[in-house]
């Protein structure tokens, strides 16, 4: 794979889901809590399984949407669903186990950022949650920043275009398919991490070239430049 060059990357862009917060795992538990009255401990595998299998098609619609330029649709559905919340996303995201550590240990020469398809009122939230690191990001782009959503470059750049620096000086570290193609296209370098439901096979293809069994080992790789 590609060696990507850390010494000449300024700033680092992270995904949400499945990158700093585990929302699968979460997914996993509710299908989990209506399959165990019929099948026991054995609902938890099932759950998982069905989550899998239902993640690779959905991050496949989002890019066909994308390239049927019906991904607009796509965010103002999304962006209405969440209005209709009656409580605020605040300080309940599940992060997944060893982030923060890693966060913190992300050498202060580098910028970091959020690049999400969550809305700006989501980001708010998770970085209400984190109030040491939240000064540590300098740009969040959401859904409600960009026309296009990833897989179109669009997230990526204006994250790039706020930060004043050139793609090739961003990283963007995501689990889907949908991370690795936004990234690509827009002439970032790409970090795949399997601690959401991409697979490995499925980073490679999409252009990921370097992949993490988890976003928590990222930090290892900064501090070794």
């Amino acid at each position: 794979m590609t060696q990507i060059p850390f010494s000449e990357i300024q700033a680092i862009l992270f995904d949400m889901d499945g990158t700093l917060i585990d929302t699968d795992d979460e997914m996993t538990k509710k299908v989990a809590r209506w399959l165990r009255p019929l099948l026991g401990e054995r609902g938890n595998q099932l759950a998982r399984w069905i989550i899998m299998k239902i993640e690779s098609p959905a991050n496949a619609l989002i890019t066909l949407a994308d390239k049927l330029h019906l991904d607009e649709p796509l965010k103002w559905f999304t962006t209405w669903r969440y209005s209709r919340r009656k409580e605020p996303i605040v300080g309940n995201f599940h992060i997944i186990p060893g982030v923060l550590e890693m966060l913190h240990a992300i050498p202060e020469n580098y910028r970091l950022g959020i690049v999400t398809t969550r809305s700006r009122h989501q980001i708010e939230g998770f970085l209400a949650q984190v109030p040491e690191l939240a000064p540590r990001f300098e740009v969040t782009c959401g859904s409600q920043d960009t026309r296009r959503l990833k897989p179109h470059p669009s997230p990526i750049q204006e994250a790039a275009r706020r930060l004043n620096l050139p793609e090739t000086a961003c990283v963007m570290v995501g689990d889907t398919s949908v991370d690795m193609h936004s990234a690509r296209r827009a002439g970032a370098w790409r970090v795949g991490v399997l601690c959401g439901f991409g697979k490995e096979p499925e980073l490679r293809r999409a252009g990921a070239q370097l992949i993490l069994n988890s976003t928590a080992d990222f930090a290892q790789l900064v501090q070794q430049k």
